[in-house]
């Protein structure tokens, strides 16, 4: 295992050299980086700005305007939220409130409407997103109300019979929110306080952040459909904003000390046994293969396994983590011990603006250079361009601001 940091050093200068599509900016207008073990970090940096557009243009805004970005700056992590999530789930499987084979219809009673077909779905097949949904509907457009939305994802019709395909799909978490809420009578945003962020300590971690600390978030997309102009402080995803910014697929922000935390617990339960998290079967169950029938597509109950596209030579077998929209992931090498985070603001101030993958899979590289040999099993995690387009469309690329800096 190399010791030096000239890997992460020389990697850092790659990452904040990227160049946007076009080639005319940088990649994202800021980032921060944290890669570490359980003993500590091993690298860690932050550049460029976390706000520094005044429209969706790209009109600059003057540099008094500006907001530096921050080792704690804190980021929307988009679909990184859906850990969160599957974590509440799998802790409600260990309080015997939920059962992974049992019908999702069981716990929601309107989830069987409109095909008999979705009566078969169990909750497994939600966390495992073999569940036969499309990949996201515009709830936000199509229904009036947070009430009339959450009715709208458990009556979705599906795409595929339930087992047969795997579709990577906002409603599979949208659902297990909802189906957290009515099994334990609280909402999501206090289930994950209680179950994950309070007990490990991660302070600034949570759904809605509080208006005071707005200076603190990175800003995201300026929106016009829907007009909520430069959207700082609130989540970005639509469908998660109009269910009052609380939702399983989306809506969490954090720092990338926070989830260092998060990644210390993970390998700590994977080294222990009965770590901070879950037992052991339950764990073993998030970090195991799920779905070995679909090649490419490897998912534990929650995490995403071996995808080189994002993990770069870190991907094995027991390589997990997850990405998000806004330009943010998470990849934990649970045998060698070390995790990495990256977080940036790529859709500030447009979401049309390229892939961070190749951002991603650069820190997924050092990653793999610092702790040891390269374990990437070739044909096996291939990544998906159809996931890329999805999550770069649904977890992807950036723009704009001096990230260089």
């Amino acid at each position: 295992m190399s010791t030096g940091v000239q890997v992460w050093e020389d990697a850092w200068r790659r990452l904040t050299g990227l160049r946007s599509e076009d080639g005319t900016d940088p990649l994202f207008p800021g980032v921060v980086l944290l890669a570490g073990t359980p003993a500590g970090p091993i690298f860690s940096r932050a550049a460029g700005w976390a706000r520094c557009y005044a429209d969706g243009s790209g009109v600059l805004l003057g540099d008094e305007d500006r907001v530096p970005m921050r080792p704690d700056t804190i980021f929307d992590l988009a679909s990184v939220s859906k850990l969160f999530c599957s974590i509440v789930i799998m802790k409600l499987v260990e309080r015997g409130l939920v059962d992974l084979d049992r019908p999702v219809v069981d716990y929601l009673e309107e989830f069987g409407r409109p095909t008999p077909a979705k009566s078969a779905i169990t909750v497994r097949r939600l966390l495992t997103h073999t569940s036969g949904f499309p990949a996201e509907l515009p709830l936000w457009r199509e229904h009036r109300n947070p009430e009339s939305r959450i009715r709208g994802a458990l009556t979705a019709e599906l795409i595929a019979e339930p087992g047969t395909a795997y579709c990577y799909s906002d409603l599979n978490l949208i659902t297990l929110g909802e189906l957290a809420r009515r099994s334990t009578g609280s909402g999501l945003d206090e289930l994950v306080a209680e179950l994950i962020t309070r007990p490990l300590g991660m302070v600034d971690t949570g759904y809605r952040p509080a208006p005071g600390i707005r200076s603190r978030t990175a800003a995201t997309e300026y929106q016009r459909i829907p007009d909520r102009g430069l959207v700082w402080g609130e989540v970005h995803d639509e469908n998660a904003w109009s269910l009052d910014g609380v939702a399983g697929h989306a809506g969490v922000f954090s720092t990338a000390a926070d989830l260092a935390l998060l990644a210390d617990a993970v390998i700590a339960n994977d080294r222990d046994g009965t770590g901070p998290l879950l037992p052991v079967e339950l764990f073993t169950a998030m970090v195991t293969n799920q779905t070995p029938e679909f090649d490419g597509h490897d998912h534990g109950l929650g995490f995403e396994l071996n995808q080189p596209w994002y993990m770069g030579r870190s991907a094995g077998p027991r390589t997990i983590g997850h990405t998000g929209y806004t330009g943010t992931s998470l990849v934990i090498d649970l045998d060698r011990g070390g995790y990495v985070i990256l977080l940036t603001n790529r859709v500030h101030p447009s979401r049309h603006r390229g892939t961070v993958n190749p951002a991603r899979a650069l820190v997924g590289d050092a990653l793999a250079d610092t702790l040891g040999e390269d374990r990437t099993t070739p044909g096996l995690g291939a990544g998906s361009a159809g996931d890329d387009l999805d999550r770069s469309a649904v977890d992807g690329g950036v723009g704009g601001g001096p990230a260089g800096q």
